[in-house]
């Protein structure tokens, strides 16, 4: 049983867009005085990460006695319980759902980019596979279009508008893809979400 005071560790750094996604909702959901953020590092074999996370992967939420939560989504939806409110995603029907779905679209763009900026990271410079690499534009193209033509409320936070956001900010920060030029109707979104939404820029990524 969770008690109303515990508190709990975020295993995630600044610069992760799912560790952005979580952080934004701690904001939004007022719990940042519970939670605190330890730096972890997915490529260092040290790291208890890995112990915390089979996966490697960031975010990892650590609960008071040490269980682990993971990934975004699951930790989302577990904060929310924990605040005993909807806000992020509805507690049940067809409306769920659909909010869930195009959570993960949203995330889908997130995975395709890193999938695009770990190709040229991981990979000796000739050997990229422009294949792969086209494989990962369509998802993101696709997806950006879903979006377009109807983007979220810019007045509602929800894990869609969370996910959303920070997928865009990663396509604006690491560049994968140009994507401004060819939707404006999601960048006039983003900049009305980010006026409505104080924690878009409480979560941004640090550029020095």
């Amino acid at each position: 049983m969770l008690l109303p005071t515990e508190k709990f560790v975020l295993r995630s750094t600044l610069t992760s867009p799912f560790g952005r996604k979580v952080r934004m909702a701690i904001d939004v959901l007022g719990l940042a005085y519970r939670v605190s953020i330890v730096p972890a590092d997915t490529l260092d074999e040290g790291d208890t990460l890995r112990e915390q996370n089979p996966l490697g992967k960031l975010p990892c939420l650590l609960l008071a006695d040490g269980t682990a939560i993971y990934d975004s989504r699951v930790i989302i939806e577990f904060l929310q319980e924990l605040t005993g409110s909807n806000r992020l995603v509805p507690a049940r029907g067809l409306e769920r759902y659909q909010v869930l779905t195009r959570a993960v679209l949203a995330d889908g763009i997130t995975d395709a980019g890193l999938l695009m900026v770990y190709e040229g990271r991981f990979r000796q410079p000739g050997t990229f596979s422009e294949r792969w690499l086209s494989h990962q534009r369509g998802k993101i193209g696709r997806a950006l279009a879903i979006f377009e033509s109807a983007p979220p409320p810019s007045d509602n936070t929800d894990i869609v508008s969370i996910g959303l956001t920070c997928a865009l900010g990663y396509l604006d920060w690491r560049k994968p893809i140009e994507w401004r030029d060819r939707h404006p109707r999601l960048v006039a979104w983003l900049a009305a979400f980010s006026a409505h939404e104080p924690a878009v820029g409480r979560t941004s990524v640090p550029t020095a």
